[in-house]
């Protein structure tokens, strides 16, 4: 019995995809959302084009990649500070408790019978 609290403790709660994906929808939501400035909303639409601009800043090979992810970063972060800190709460609570919501985990035991 102790070793499964033990064990549920150190069992990480999620991961980079799935933070990821929050992060998606959340940008998602508050582009959506009228509370938010319209001109704010340009910054993930300017970094996403970036993404599709045939000239890079850097011409380097591998490096013209992490330049675009770089972008994608500042951008969506950019966005997130400039967005209002209620607005942007209320929606991060709602994801995550929806997501809560979903990812409840039953633990049973099972008996084949004949």
């Amino acid at each position: 019995m102790a070793d499964r609290k033990s064990n549920k403790i150190m069992v990480p709660q999620g991961g980079m995809l799935r933070d990821f994906v929050l992060r998606l929808k959340l940008i998602g939501r508050l582009m959506k959302d009228r509370r938010v400035n319209f001109f704010i909303k340009f910054l993930p639409l300017f970094s996403l084009a970036y993404l599709f601009w045939p000239l890079d800043a850097i011409a380097i090979p591998f490096i013209g990649v992490l330049d675009d992810a770089a972008i994608l970063w500042v951008g969506s972060s950019l966005f997130l500070e400039l967005c209002p800190p209620d607005v942007v709460k209320e929606h991060r609570d709602e994801l995550q408790s929806n997501l809560d919501a979903a990812g409840d985990v039953i633990d049973a035991d099972s008996t084949d019978v004949d």
